[in-house]
């Protein structure tokens, strides 16, 4: 009796994995044959059962590239077709018109879709996965400390700060990995803006621990068991969060016996105002948006800043007359200026052809190759339609590296944006819409600023096998070592 029972229980067990298997299929399939009136469905495949072609779409390439999967898919059917992508029926976007239209109809036609598990470690309240009024306040906060702190003169004095800092420490090295000193610029700016921190900070140190172990499971696979880089990233992000709220009700003790007034009528003129004291006397956010707040904060001044830094170095290595005429920039800025006088808001306003090469290491490097957005009802383009509820995926970089769109567009020709329109539709390295980078300023000048210094103070060589690759995150394989010679001007 007992062994038939455990028979008909495994029968059941084995019916209910069919069912859930066939059900799976059934739902990545049935989209193939989806016709509204007229219209159609884009043309495409969905590869494999379940996983669909989301391991091919992911297969690591040069991030200066389309990369196999969409150059063969691109050939075979168009700059716009159909997959299956991320367990999800997608539109996947190579072509120029439609990324803008997708990117400039955000919360009308499109919403920002990532997958759950990114939603997991970053956060509800993130501002790079909340939608709707949530990440409009949230944006509407960022664009505001920007503003306000983008040419304040203490921020740029503790950039160049910084700056000056790692690179005295190179100066007697024949080598460094440059993605990782990179990181430690764009954190030791960023803790500080945000946090108000210096670098040997008990709490700096914590910090950095603690995000170094949140980055790694950002980019791992997002399995949540014990142990795993994913667990140990939620965690990360726990301790991060009981951190970063004990720094304001530290903040905010520290008000109140200041003054003695309480935090809501507290003026914002105050002679430390990092991004958190600025924050304290915002009312539109909850304490966990502003905890968030931080934490996006943290997350794109310190990677994505640091990677577009290391860009820049990688490519100006390759293009000697570009770096002669970056060197000779920074050197006529230096020349009208006092020994060891700081650099202004005036002088970063100077340095065009600077502003030129980050423009192109932005549009060859490919720092942010799509984004994850999600049709909110049946959109018509062209001849076809998406269908509500599916992912879209706009490929940024495939309007970078469109020759169509730029004159040999796998050079490296920083020269070109002396005529090209830097804001349009072929150049969208932050995005674009109501969910383009707030901080995509700051970034830009911590690069200019650290590149004054570099310039004048070193030369350097990658070496040849090294290059940027798309995971689809881009890192470089060996972390970007460069060779050094140390000849201050």
């Amino acid at each position: 009796m007992a062994g038939s029972s455990t028979f008909w229980l495994l029968i059941l067990v084995v019916m209910f994995f069919i069912f859930l298997v066939g059900r799976l299929i059934l739902n990545q399939y049935s989209p193939l044959f989806l016709r509204v009136g007229p219209t159609t469905l884009p043309k495409g495949s969905f590869g494999w059962p379940v996983l669909g072609e989301t391991l091919a779409f992911l297969n690591p390439h040069p991030s200066n590239s389309l990369g196999a999967f969409l150059q063969y898919h691109c050939s075979r059917y168009g700059k716009v077709f159909k997959s299956h992508l991320f367990l999800s029926p997608t539109i996947v976007s190579c072509d120029e018109e439609l990324n803008y239209f997708i990117l400039q109809n955000e919360g009308k036609l499109f919403e920002c879709s990532y997958p759950k598990p990114i939603h997991g470690i970053l956060g509800k309240s993130s501002m790079l996965v909340a939608v709707g009024d949530t990440h409009k306040r949230l944006r509407s906060v960022a664009v505001s400390l920007v503003t306000i702190t983008k040419s304040k003169p203490e921020f740029l004095h503790d950039i160049e700060n910084t700056a000056i800092r790692v690179l005295r420490s190179w100066k007697d090295k024949p080598q460094v990995i440059f993605c990782k000193e990179a990181r430690k610029f764009t954190f030791n700016v960023i803790v500080k803006q945000v946090l108000g921190l210096s670098p040997d900070e008990p709490q700096t140190t914590q910090i950095l621990e603690d995000f170094l172990t949140f980055m790694k499971g950002l980019i791992s696979l997002p399995l949540y068991i014990p142990g795993t880089p994913y667990a140990r990233a939620v965690k990360a992000r726990i301790r991060i969060s009981a951190t970063v709220k004990a720094i304001i009700e530290e903040r905010r003790r520290r008000r109140r016996n200041e003054d003695g007034i309480s935090t809501k009528n507290k003026s914002t003129t105050r002679s430390n105002s990092d991004f958190l004291e600025i924050l304290l006397d915002v009312d539109t956010l909850s304490e966990d948006e502003k905890v968030s707040f931080v934490l996006d904060s943290l997350l794109g001044g310190y990677e994505t800043t640091s990677l577009l830094m290391a860009m820049v170095v990688y490519f100006l290595a390759q293009s000697p007359s570009a770096l002669q005429q970056v060197k000779v920039e920074h050197q006529n800025i230096r020349r009208v200026k006092k020994k060891d006088e700081y650099l202004n808001w005036e002088d970063y306003n100077k340095m065009e052809f600077t502003q030129n090469v980050i423009n192109e290491a932005m549009r060859c490097g490919n720092i942010v190759k799509f984004v994850h957005r999600k049709a909110l009802k049946d959109v018509k383009f062209r001849d076809y339609i998406i269908p509500s509820g599916w992912k879209v995926l706009p490929v940024i970089s495939a309007s970078h590296l469109d020759s169509s769109l730029h004159a040999n567009a796998l050079q490296f020709h920083p020269w070109r944006w002396e005529s090209e329109d830097q804001i349009c539709k072929r150049f969208t390295p932050f995005g674009g819409g109501s969910r383009c980078c707030p901080g995509s300023e700051l970034g830009r000048l911590e690069v200019a600023f650290f590149l004054h210094h570099l310039v004048q103070n070193f030369r350097w060589r990658t070496e040849n096998d090294e290059q940027p690759m798309a995971y689809p995150y881009v890192e470089f394989k060996r972390g970007l070592p460069i060779y050094l010679e140390h000849c201050p001007i």
